[in-house]
């Protein structure tokens, strides 16, 4: 039998093969989380200094000045500056990463596979949550022994660290996306982080604190991660915590809709 003529015939460059059709939202979501660890796993000496040294040494300073106050002072302290750590890692971090991928046209690229754009903001925020956690632990550690504050851990931090992160990271996202340029963007998000941190009772406890910064306080997500991480830290859990989980996954929902929104998706699916 003669062999097929058209088995040895060269294939046409005009004919395209068929578009494989993109992967589960799962396996993009997991695969674009490891490449962001991959690329940023170098960035460790710049975690130390903005998640560890700056709440270290914010909390030194604030434990000297606070000598001779209640027990309720350091716990402010304390959970105040582990949400300092967060944001720096959390925010800033991403904040950074996608105003460079949008100035280095990384964005467009992404943009020409078949990745969902949700997928690609998720799996940066995981990849900064994770990277975030070793500076969390030692900036607690820490300030545990130094501020004497008895830890009453709940399990309920395993729900509190990912619902102070994320909206956190989603607001990085949104000044990222919207900065003209990463210098610009690193400005913004240094600026953001100062003013919710000294937006109500993060870091100073209520009754040092003027009546109209406690109102800016509740237009601040760092006042209500910095309740949460209390309660779920030191006690007691009250009913205030759902009120403050509520805010944040709210509020992580709204910026990560808006910043899958806003980013320049040419082949979006």
């Amino acid at each position: 039998m003669p062999a097929n003529p058209l088995a040895s015939t060269p294939q046409d460059p005009l004919i395209q093969p068929e578009a494989r059709p993109p992967q589960p939202f799962w396996v993009q979501l997991w695969d674009l989380t490891l490449i962001q660890l991959s690329n940023w796993r170098w960035s460790w000496r710049g975690a130390l200094l903005t998640g560890v040294l700056t709440p270290l040494f914010s909390m030194v300073a604030l434990s000297t000045f606070a000598r001779g106050s209640s027990r309720q002072t350091f716990e402010y302290i304390l959970a105040g500056n582990l949400v300092m750590s967060l944001m720096f890692e959390n925010l800033g971090r991403v904040c950074s990463n996608f105003a460079y991928m949008k100035a280095v046209g990384t964005l467009n690229y992404f943009a020409t596979l078949p990745v969902h754009r949700t997928s690609l903001i998720l799996g940066t925020v995981l990849s900064f949550f994770t990277l975030s956690l070793p500076a969390l632990a030692i900036t607690l550690l820490f300030g545990r022994f130094l501020l004497d504050v008895p830890l009453h851990l709940s399990l309920l931090l395993l729900v509190v660290i990912p619902a102070i992160s994320i909206p956190l990271s989603g607001i990085g996202a949104l000044i990222g996306v919207y900065a003209r340029l990463p210098e610009e963007a690193g400005s913004l998000s240094l600026l953001v982080t100062l003013v919710l941190l000294g937006m109500g009772p993060v870091v100073v406890p209520p009754d040092r604190l003027p009546g109209w910064m406690l109102i800016l306080g509740w237009l601040s997500p760092a006042s209500y991660a910095a309740s949460a991480l209390r309660q779920a830290l030191i006690g007691p859990l009250t009913l205030r915590i759902l009120l403050d989980l509520g805010v944040l996954l709210g509020l992580a929902a709204a910026v990560l809709w808006i910043v899958s929104r806003k980013m320049d998706w040419r082949l979006a699916r």
